[in-house]
């Protein structure tokens, strides 16, 4: 499952495994600095090793494949824009991900700006002046990619490191 060498993703949601059954008394929750702690140790060394534009692109494939993960496997309407969004709003904080808004919809155009607050990844951090959340624009990335069907750029253009207190995204089409 994860030792194998490979050319494509192999993640599937049931590889989250049972975690009432594996956790009976922690339960599904746990302290945002652990997951924090295994998101920046990872990046730390994939920086060491790699090298910074390495590091972004491998969170950005990353969080692409779990967006779309989380699309096929938690979100529900997959036929009307303004239901879609609702149900991700929902489903992100339900999740203690982040509180989703959208900002700014042209349809015609398919160009959109999103805003996380209380974002899992950076709210709370020191400023650093830049963007960190390369993993959340891979997620938006696969939510949309899985809801249209076409790619899309998105670029973080706010985020909380850079002295704003939400991260905001432009979602376009790829070009």
């Amino acid at each position: 499952m994860f030792k194998e060498e490979r050319d494509d993703l192999k993640f599937t949601w049931d590889m989250l495994g049972d975690i009432a059954e594996g956790r009976p008394n922690l339960g599904n929750s746990m302290n945002v600095a652990v997951y924090r702690l295994m998101q920046f140790t990872l990046r730390d060394v994939l920086i060491r090793d790699l090298g910074p534009r390495a590091a972004d692109r491998i969170y950005y494939e990353a969080g692409r494949s779990a967006g779309r993960q989380f699309y096929k496997n938690l979100v529900t309407q997959r036929t009307d824009f303004n239901q879609f969004v609702v149900e991700v709003q929902k489903l992100l904080a339900e999740l203690n991900i982040g509180i989703l808004r959208l900002e700014k919809a042209d349809l015609d155009k398919m160009h959109f700006i999103l805003t996380v607050a209380e974002d899992l990844d950076c709210s709370g951090l020191p400023m650093t002046n830049e963007s960190i959340c390369t993993y959340d624009e891979g997620f938006i990335n696969g939510l949309f990619l899985e809801f249209t069907g076409q790619d899309f750029e998105v670029k973080e253009i706010d985020c909380w490191c850079t002295g704003d207190r939400v991260c905001r995204f432009e979602v376009k089409p790829r070009a």
